[in-house]
């Protein structure tokens, strides 16, 4: 048998992950004394009421090697071959950790998605279809291996305020930015969040970010695709999917939409909307 194992920065659902059969590992998120493991111990609509609400701006941790470990004795003990799909290395230590539990197995796979979000969650989403077909852990992975720089995450941010507070941008950046209603983009280029463009505005944001989509190299409609929104409301990733429904509407089986959970959360703030998507290969 193959076990897939993800964490929680790929923003499925605990429900989702159980749909999959995938193992999904939290990452901890810390509001001042009080610490909680994201999903299982503070869903995401409590995240973002304390988000909004909190004085003390949280601090997330990464899955350690203990958890794998314990994950690991369950199944590659077994015999079962295992595939571990992480956050982007640059982004946290919980590929390190994975690394490290799987030092002892030749039956476990650890794969750097080197991005976040929705597009960790179409790698993950991916290799669960590619078990299904009956391909074998190695061939999984080298397809995984082989598709990582194909996918992409693209995110409006509608607020610059959790930047600042995360220290990502500057106060003055966050202030200037703020009056006059800029909607940056990111993306991951080399495991870096990367801001690629910017756009006065929700409208223009949108009309941007389907620009940016068509100069990635446009959307493979054969793999997973997957949308989420950050906040406690769907609201504005509901309006931007009916005004660019000609993009997505009778071209795949497989949209997907989650809410984002802490590891993003806690750095995009409410309000964001992002795409994962594979761009077709040769």
């Amino acid at each position: 048998m193959i076990r897939i194992i993800t964490d929680t920065a790929s923003d499925l659902s605990i429900q989702d992950a159980k749909d999959l059969d995938v193992t999904l590992l939290p990452m901890t998120i810390e509001f001042g004394k009080e610490s909680f493991k994201d999903r299982y111990e503070i869903e995401p609509q409590e995240f973002y009421e304390r988000l909004t609400t909190s004085d003390d701006f949280p601090i997330t941790s990464q899955v350690n090697p203990f958890e794998f470990k314990e994950v690991l004795k369950k199944y590659a003990q077994a015999g079962d071959d295992v595939i571990i799909i992480t956050l982007g290395s640059n982004f946290s230590g919980t590929f390190q950790s994975a690394h490290l539990a799987a030092s002892n197995y030749d039956n476990v796979y650890v794969v750097d998605s080197s991005t976040v979000t929705v597009a960790q969650q179409c790698l993950v989403r991916y290799a669960a279809t590619l078990r299904d077909k009956g391909l074998s852990a190695k061939e999984i992975v080298n397809k995984l291996n082989k598709n990582v720089d194909n996918v992409r995450v693209l995110a409006i941010v509608d607020t610059l305020e959790y930047l600042k507070k995360g220290g990502r941008i500057s106060s003055a950046a966050a202030v200037a930015g703020g009056l006059l209603s800029i909607k940056p983009i990111l993306t991951t280029i080399n495991g870096l969040a990367t801001i690629v463009g910017k756009a006065r505005g929700k409208k223009n944001a949108n009309t941007l970010f389907k620009k940016l989509i068509t100069e990635a190299g446009g959307i493979d409609y054969n793999k997973p695709i997957a949308f989420a929104y950050s906040g406690t409301s769907s609201e504005g990733l509901d309006a931007y999917l009916e005004e660019n429904k000609d993009m997505y509407q009778d071209k795949t089986d497989s949209l997907y939409i989650s809410q984002m959970g802490s590891s993003v959360g806690t750095h995009g703030g409410p309000g964001v909307i992002a795409i994962g998507f594979f761009t077709p290969t040769a």
